[in-house]
């Protein structure tokens, strides 16, 4: 088998602060770590390497030159090889852009890394939330997709199986090869490095791709020109007053006190 897991490096969010006066985030002092959600699909890629030890796991990042970082924090857990997606070029990507070049760069690492059997993403960024680059890339690539991925049940030469993440109840779903899955928190922790593997992480050297690599990419489509979104305005909602509980001995009285108590407010 042959893994491809996409990773973000991003900050850790339960120690990002609030500047009171600009209502924007503090970044500085503020550690960077690899995506939780990527974790989780890093984790799942290496229980099929667990069971089929010929497996190979590549991990690629798109990001700062230090984003090797997380490359190597992956490598140390299960990955064999890292790349790193690094240009001028490609800073202010959206989703959309995003996932159109790390479509290319799927390509272009199949060049050395041969031909990707299965491409595993975290369900979302926690600094972003927006869970499009997985479903987005598996678009460009033209590959069938899963997402909300909870565990790999079982595979083989040809399909994967695996246990999603439904609103009502969990589904198994098979899917062929090649495809792309998504992942989201199962009810098992990543596993830790090993001090073994952590030091060779150290020593490991990481490719860098930078956007003179990709000579057939469509420039309109990456970076601030390429994205279809913009950030315009971030803010702190402000804290309102607590709401009011409506619980009458029937639905009926709790509608009636509702429609009431609009009325008087002049709602309605």
């Amino acid at each position: 088998m042959n893994i491809l897991v996409c990773v973000k490096q991003v900050p850790d969010t339960t120690q990002v602060k609030i500047d009171p006066v600009t209502n924007t985030l503090i970044r500085e002092g503020v550690p960077a770590i690899v995506n939780t959600f990527d974790a989780f699909a890093l984790e799942a890629a290496a229980r099929i390497k667990d069971k089929d030890p010929s497996t190979r796991i590549v991990v690629v990042s798109m990001g700062p030159e230090n984003a090797k970082n997380a490359l190597k924090e992956c490598l140390a857990i299960a990955a064999d090889k890292a790349y790193l997606l690094s240009a001028r070029a490609f800073g202010g990507s959206d989703t959309l852009a995003t996932s159109y070049i790390l479509s290319n760069a799927v390509k272009k690492v199949e060049e050395f890394e041969g031909h990707f059997d299965m491409i595993f993403c975290g369900k979302q960024a926690i600094d972003g939330d927006t869970a499009q680059v997985g479903p987005e890339l598996a678009e460009h690539l033209g590959y069938p997709q899963v997402t909300c991925c909870l565990e790999v049940l079982d595979f083989d030469d040809k399909h994967l199986e695996v246990l999603k993440e439904g609103q009502d109840a969990n589904s198994v779903i098979s899917v062929r090869f090649p495809c792309v899955t998504t992942w989201t928190k199962p009810s098992f922790d990543p596993r830790f490095p090993t001090i073994k593997r952590k030091l060779a992480a150290n020593r490991a050297e990481i490719r860098v791709f930078t956007d003179e690599d990709f000579p057939d990419i469509d420039r309109t489509a990456i970076g601030l020109k390429g994205s279809a979104t913009r950030v315009k305005k971030s803010f702190v909602p402000v804290r309102k007053k607590d709401g009011m509980i409506i619980a009458e001995d029937t639905v009926e009285a709790s509608a009636a006190k509702l429609v009431a108590l609009l009325n008087d407010a002049h709602v309605i």
